[in-house]
């Protein structure tokens, strides 16, 4: 065999090649390309034994495994440009090859530089790139809140700090401070910039697997709102007078159950007074001096159905309104603002106090408490799934369960003989 040859498996993995600098010998798995005419290796093992290669591919015996024998093998045509040609070919192969290796050399230098920072300013460099507007800005606060702990509770961690252990001291300590579905959503927050740098190579396993979910015991959360009858009795206090006012927004967040930014954001164009239907697909950035922004979901954008009598009302308040102006953004207002309103009222009537959020609990609880279906009241309030509306009612529906038993165990009673 030359000096200069150019290997190649011709067996299982066909296609693999190196070049050969050193005389040796060859078996009936690895064989030899030795060109007839003059070649430049370099020039050869880049491009015609490739080729070659991926042609043999296809040509091998079918079996356990691929095979090429050495008739096939032999006596191979290759056509190339003059040897000058070949030269400066590749030499332009060489390089390219010569600056990917470098590039993947500087790769590997920038992993070890990362790996060697901070996992807080890891962190808040991936919030920036995949959050920073894509998501809410309700949303993106709650991820610069998760930063601000990080910084608090492991100010010195690095990304190569960063396993199973530190992960989980990270979330213990987070959870001191926590009830532990707000240390899930922690932890839920920090897992999409991990898993990423996973997948980017900076971290070698990832930390977050099986992590242990930990946190203070919950306090008592009792739901506040008002039943049918103190209900009935805050609305005979509202003046609601011919002109709109803050009881008038009072009165629609209890018929309809939507979020206070929701209706804030109500224009005379939404309400669908001939279906009787109010349609909600924005809301009012009250927190930041107003404006329309999105809902808080997909499933936030909804219509609801609204009595006769409410629809009539608000076709004679709006008529002479302009129809894409929010109706109740008289000026600067927070809910702090309708809350107050509330209480004065609730005292008043001497009734449980509850704020403008507790409304729309109110009339979830109204509704359920009619009998109207937990799918239907999901739909109503906007929320993302049903789960979300049987885990914020869920001492109601214990509630209405209790009272199908009696119901269930009276009923077959009767069919004793």
């Amino acid at each position: 065999m030359p000096k200069e040859s150019i290997l190649v498996t011709c067996i299982a993995s066909i296609g693999k090649n190196t070049m050969l600098e050193n005389t040796g010998s060859c078996n009936q798995q690895i064989n030899a390309l030795i060109p007839k005419n003059d070649k430049y290796y370099p020039y050869f093992l880049l491009t015609e034994s490739t080729l070659w290669s991926n042609h043999m591919l296809h040509s091998a015996s079918a079996g356990t495994m691929q095979i090429v024998n050495k008739t096939e093998f032999s006596d191979i045509d290759t056509y190339a440009p003059e040897f000058e040609e070949q030269k400066r070919i590749g030499r332009i192969f060489n390089n390219i090859d010569n600056l990917i290796t470098l590039h993947q050399h500087i790769r590997m230098e920038d992993k070890r530089m990362i790996k060697n920072k901070l996992f807080s300013v890891y962190y808040e460099s991936w919030i920036k790139v995949y959050k920073e507007g894509a998501i809410r800005k309700v949303t993106m606060d709650k991820y610069k809140l998760t930063l601000s702990w990080i910084k608090k509770l492991a100010p010195k961690m690095t990304m190569k700090d960063l396993n199973r252990i530190t992960y989980q001291e990270l979330l213990n300590g987070y959870a001191e401070y926590h009830e532990r579905q707000s240390t899930m959503d922690f932890h839920h927050q920090l897992k999409g910039a991990i898993l990423d740098a996973v997948d980017d190579g900076l971290i070698d396993r990832d930390p977050t697997r099986k992590a242990i979910i930990k946190g203070k015991s919950p306090r008592d959360k009792k739901i506040k709102y008002l039943n049918q009858f103190e209900l009935h009795k805050l609305i005979s206090d509202l003046e609601l007078e011919n002109e709109l006012n803050y009881d008038w927004l009072i009165l629609l967040i209890a018929k309809t159950g939507m979020r206070f930014s929701e209706a804030l954001a109500v224009t005379p164009k939404d309400f669908d007074l001939m279906h009787q239907m109010l349609i909600i697909n924005k809301t009012w950035n009250y927190k930041e001096g107003g404006g329309f922004s999105p809902t808080k979901n997909e499933s936030s954008n909804r219509k609801i159905q609204i009595d006769w009598q409410t629809a009539m009302q608000f076709a004679e308040l709006i008529k002479e309104l302009p129809e894409d102006k929010p109706i109740f953004a008289f000026n600067k207002v927070y809910n702090s603002t309708i809350n107050d309103i509330l209480a004065r009222h609730c005292r008043k009537m001497e009734i449980p106090v509850i704020s403008v959020h507790g409304l729309r609990h109110t009339h979830a609880s109204i509704l359920l408490f009619a009998g109207v279906s937990i799918a239907s009241v999901a739909h109503r309030l906007g929320h993302s799934s049903m789960t979300t509306t049987q885990k914020t009612y869920l001492h109601i529906i214990q509630e209405l369960e209790n009272a199908d038993i009696d119901l269930i165990m009276r009923s077959l009673s009767s069919l004793n003989r």
